[in-house]
């Protein structure tokens, strides 16, 4: 195998693109449009395994992930490790933080937890911040000799007539490309704000209550909302003033958000996440329905998907 082609730039495309090209092949990713326009450029994008199944590989490809990141911190490209305090309850996934190195994470104290949560874990985890991290992470591809093809595939047979080998990573844009009826929309809507002076949490124990907030280097990130099999592309005024009060009743903050952006996003939902070759098309490999976590796993994925290739 000299060539591969994949479909879809994400980040979990250009991480797939960018560990194939590592193991020599030649790469190009054909996309409907560019990273700028992909789901991926609009998250927080904190290490964090929100809404991810099945939790074992989502473990070992978040640990992979960690990794990876350690190794990619580089002056301008939006990666950094900063405290996030996430909390839990009995029905919570804990088992992501044995991924972490010991001394990366702890049991939050009582003068740590923010407002209305009782448990939780403060960790050191990476932030890739989009608006930086995926322009690096194109410029790498392209440095790489990779070649990047804008234009929507609309069936199995056309993908599979790409290459020598296809990987999908079209994300939601599955659904229609796979029929797959087990890929559905998350629905998550986010403030983006001016910088405040207040800690990173992630509080997801309340289903349809999700609330968080990732401070950035240029501005911080206010969410959010979790609404299944919702298509509503749209910003809704009243998720706003939601997202807004859970924040004031977590933060303790008296001072409201200065909002300067509000975004919608449809994250891929799937019962597990499809990371498999096809049974009808055996070139095609599949890579999509990373949850609410695509940033979280996709170097692991894009690792793993490597080690499948060369066994």
């Amino acid at each position: 195998m000299k060539s591969a082609t994949v479909i879809g730039c994400g980040i979990i495309g250009l991480t797939s693109a960018i560990k194939l090209q590592e193991n020599k092949l030649k790469v190009t990713i054909v996309a409907k449009e560019s990273f700028k326009n992909t789901l991926s450029h609009k998250v927080g994008a904190i290490w964090f395994p929100f809404e991810i199944q099945p939790k074992e590989k989502a473990n070992r490809w978040a640990a992979l992930a960690y990794k990876t990141y350690q190794d990619d911190v580089k002056d301008g490209n939006g990666v950094a490790f900063i405290p996030f305090i996430t909390s839990y309850n009995d029905h919570s996934n804990t088992d992501w933080v044995h991924q972490l190195p010991k001394a990366s994470v702890k049991e939050a104290s009582s003068s740590e937890l923010p407002k209305g949560i009782r448990k939780a874990f403060v960790s050191i985890v990476p932030l890739a911040e989009p608006q930086l991290y995926l322009p690096y992470l194109f410029q790498r591809f392209l440095d790489n000799g990779g070649v990047f093809k804008e234009k929507k595939v609309t069936s199995l047979q056309e993908a599979a007539a790409l290459d020598e080998l296809v990987v999908n990573c079209t994300g939601l844009g599955a659904k229609q490309l796979c029929n797959d009826k087990d890929l559905q929309p998350m629905r998550g809507q986010i403030l983006r704000c001016k910088k405040m002076n207040i800690p990173s949490y992630a509080d997801s124990t309340k289903k349809g209550a999700l609330s968080y907030i990732i401070n950035r280097s240029e501005d911080c990130i206010l969410g959010g909302t979790d609404y299944d099999n919702d298509w509503n592309i749209n910003v809704d005024l009243n998720d706003t003033e939601l997202i807004k009060e859970r924040f004031l009743n977590i933060s303790q903050s008296q001072k409201a958000p200065t909002i300067i952006e509000e975004i919608v996003g449809l994250r891929p939902k799937r019962s597990a996440v499809r990371f498999e070759f096809d049974k009808h098309f055996p070139n095609i490999f599949h890579n999509y329905g990373h949850g609410g976590a695509g940033f979280t796993v996709a170097w692991g994925c894009a690792i793993e998907l490597v080690e499948i290739l060369n066994n």
